[in-house]
């Protein structure tokens, strides 16, 4: 359901900020990887992710041999924050520049806050990875086409939380992968997948394989690219069979057959009356298809209805 003091929700179309995405995603990528180098493995690679906030994105607490420190991308002041444990605080502007003068300034500030971190500069998941200290040329920054995709990313983490607590079995936090980049959340089976077999631009397949070791049901929101706007997905691995052909709301809702993966374009979301539910339709029918075809075990690892209403009950406002 929609309430009316939330925000609506913005449009995002492609177009309208690629160069501007084509930095911030590089940008997450160097901050990614700062916190990828000093936080524990984690399966399937949730150490390395960053997280929706009230501003933007962060790494969370960083353990580092020195001290604590996180970093946050603020989208509201359009600041990079570097904050560490005992008040030190550093910002950094977000404007138009260089891939590579930011990549110098976080490594320098890093360097002078005490918490000198070392990354493999080179991106991840892009056909062409250049490294991070040669892209030389002048990037874009639009400062309200980031807000506006930070305020889609609040929308849509409200709503994938809210699917998340419906499932009692593992699942990952709602976390935002900067390979892609996507915000995701993934449900588990419980038992082993079959070796994946790879392939993605500049990841490694054992990489993969850590991600995909166990069975799952993976559900997420993509920014887009020139071949299409900002949308939803959602697949299985293993793909169960029949999945393709499964009856998935909404209407609007697609199989693609070359990336193996449903999809919800974020317009149709965002325009249709009520957006929460639109999009929990997508998420439930799609997990129900997968869980269903594969045969998981859905009565031990879902919520019960009457519990949900319970808990509902429980937190509404007098």
């Amino acid at each position: 359901m929609t309430h009316p003091d939330r925000p609506a929700w913005p449009a995002i179309p492609y177009a309208s900020w690629s160069g501007t995405h084509a930095t911030v995603h590089m940008w997450m990528q160097i901050v990614g990887k700062v916190r990828l180098m000093h936080a524990p493995l984690v399966n399937h690679w949730w150490d390395s992710v960053l997280y929706v906030t009230a501003r933007g994105l962060t790494t969370s607490a960083i353990p580092h041999p020195a001290a604590t420190f996180d970093i946050e991308f603020d989208f509201v002041e359009h600041l990079l924050r570097i904050r560490v444990a005992g008040g030190e605080e550093a910002r950094i502007d977000l404007k138009p520049g260089s891939v590579a003068d930011f990549y110098a300034g976080l490594m320098a500030t890093l360097e002078r806050l005490g918490v000198p971190v070392t990354i493999r500069p080179r991106p991840n998941e892009v056909p062409e990875a250049i490294p991070f200290d040669r892209q030389t040329d002048p990037g874009e920054y639009d400062g309200e086409a980031a807000r506006r995709f930070w305020l889609a990313l609040l929308q849509v983490h409200r709503v994938f939380e809210e699917f998340r607590a419906r499932f009692l079995g593992k699942s990952s936090p709602v976390h935002f992968f900067w390979g892609a980049p996507d915000l995701a959340v993934t449900r588990f089976s419980g038992r082993p997948a079959p070796e994946h077999p790879g392939g993605f631009p500049n990841l490694a397949d054992w990489v993969t394989r850590e991600a995909y070791s166990h069975e799952v049901s993976s559900a997420g929101f993509w920014a887009g690219s020139p071949d299409m706007d900002a949308a939803f997905y959602s697949y299985a691995y293993p793909t169960p069979e029949g999945f393709a052909d499964a009856p998935i709301r909404p209407d609007e809702a697609f199989w693609s057959a070359e990336m193996g993966e449903f999809f919800l374009p974020y317009e149709a979301v965002r325009t249709a009356s009520h957006p929460d539910a639109v999009l929990m339709a997508f998420l439930e029918s799609t997990y129900e298809a997968a869980a269903d075809l594969a045969a998981w075990d859905r009565p031990a690892l879902e919520r019960p209805p009457r519990q949900l209403e319970r808990l509902e009950d429980a937190l509404a406002i007098p």
